[in-house]
């Protein structure tokens, strides 16, 4: 019950009960002494606000910006009812936002038709904020009566994570589409690595004959082929489960994971393939694969809404719904994993999918978090080799791994680890590759 309304009824008993004392005891004293009480509740009677008859409208400098930019919001209120003369105004976000200038909140009186302004900076991290409208309380002087109403003014913001610019990504799934790109093919044809020679066929260049081979056949004529560069299905994957994310380092790592999202998303669909994005987590969050910058601003939208979360259901990576990827295509998983992922991730790897797995190492997070102590440094040591264990089973079923602290940029990281490897490299190692 609101302390308006407490106080209400407390002087309300008290003057009653006075009065009616004095009645029966015919004593003027006690009746004197109910005066000053009667005469405080009819004076908060009087005065007491009517039915609140307002409108509010607001305003947003923007709706869409990056993570912690400052946006400006303006909130006006009109009085279409009686004379209110104290009304506490006040924006509700169902969010916290941080509040740079001014005030979300004011207290006015309001003359029947008038209107009151304010305005207020605030800022948001990465999220969707959604207000749930502007409150308004009215009362008396007094504050013995009180009304409330929450006038509904839908508005959203959207607080896009930061896209940090990555070097090339290369990878190369087993199959890739029709439209020309940047990704290895495994097949003859225009593009810009050597792939083998063949005979000269009417057409051909004469820049692509390959002298030394021709040379050594005078009745024929032997032309240089190059590998052809395709576009691909991409598919990234982020692990939102809350138990693969300690609670001890706070949202740390899981921001890291938004990080690497959005990041690869840009750099793949620059190159030109087809992304599609699935958040794993208290539920199926699935963006459709697309193409351009509108795919790019629905998985922006996606991870700005993205949080961690339990689910019984998608507790394991074991329903992971494969189906929404085409066959052979390349899979990204960013996780901090956890053990029981690996016969998974296997599966995955011997179904066709190239996998690539960058994971956010948590022990780091977790020890900074702790006070250091010798148990704390054996746990740490333990939790270590736990996961150069993990990490080296993922090795050894074919899959392309990101081992990464987030303390280091991602771009190192991934230039490092994905960059587009040399052609003995990739000779040698082919099976790493397909």
């Amino acid at each position: 019950m609101p302390k308006a309304h407490t106080r209400l009824l407390v002087l309300g008993a008290l003057a009653y009960g006075l009065v009616l004392a004095g009645l029966i005891d015919l004593n003027g004293s006690l009746l004197a002494l109910a005066i000053p009480f009667v005469v405080y509740l009819t004076a908060s009677l009087i005065a007491a606000p009517g039915a609140l008859q307002l409108t509010a409208t607001r305003s947003l400098s923007a709706g869409r910006v990056s993570q912690g930019t400052p946006v400006s919001v303006r909130l006006s209120i009109t009085n279409t009812g009686s004379h209110l003369e104290e009304a506490l105004i006040e924006d509700v976000a169902a969010r916290p936002l941080d509040v740079l200038e001014g005030e979300p909140r004011r207290i006015a009186a309001l003359a029947p038709g008038a209107t009151v302004e304010f305005a207020y900076t605030l800022r948001g991290m990465r999220g969707v904020y959604r207000f749930q409208g502007v409150q308004v309380m009215a009362g008396d002087h007094l504050g013995l009566r009180t009304q409330q109403v929450v006038l509904p003014v839908p508005s959203r913001l959207v607080a896009m994570p930061d896209i940090v610019k990555l070097r090339r990504v290369a990878i190369r799934p087993r199959q890739t589409r029709v439209y020309s790109g940047q990704i290895p093919a495994g097949r003859g044809g225009p593009g810009v690595e050597f792939f083998g020679v063949r005979g000269y066929q009417p057409g051909d260049s004469l820049r692509w004959i390959n002298w030394k081979a021709s040379a050594r056949h005078l009745a024929a004529l032997f032309t240089n082929e190059f590998e052809q560069e395709r576009v691909a299905d991409v598919g990234l994957i982020v692990d939102a489960r809350r138990r693969a994310h300690a609670p001890s380092f706070g949202d740390a790592l899981f921001e890291a994971e938004i990080q690497a999202a959005a990041a690869l998303a840009e750099t793949v669909l620059s190159d030109g393939n087809r992304v599609g994005l699935l958040v794993y987590g208290s539920y199926l969050d699935w963006t459709l694969p697309g193409y351009g910058k509108l795919q790019r601003e629905r998985i922006l939208q996606a991870l700005a809404r993205a949080e961690p979360g339990d689910s019984m259901v998608f507790d394991k990576l074991d329903l992971l719904p494969t189906r929404l990827f085409p066959p052979e295509s390349q899979l990204m998983l960013i996780s901090p994993l956890v053990a029981d992922d690996v016969p998974m991730l296997a599966r995955l790897r011997a179904r066709g999918y190239n996998l690539l797995v960058i994971s956010p190492d948590p022990i780091p997070l977790e020890v900074a978090s702790a006070q250091r102590t010798p148990e704390l440094e054996l746990a740490a040591r333990v939790a270590r080799v736990e996961r150069a264990l993990l990490l080296r089973q993922l090795r050894q079923a074919g899959i392309r791994l990101v081992d990464w602290r987030i303390d280091l940029p991602l771009d190192q990281v991934v230039h490092a680890s994905l960059g587009r490897a040399p052609i003995w490299f990739r000779g040698a190692h082919a099976e790493l590759w397909r």
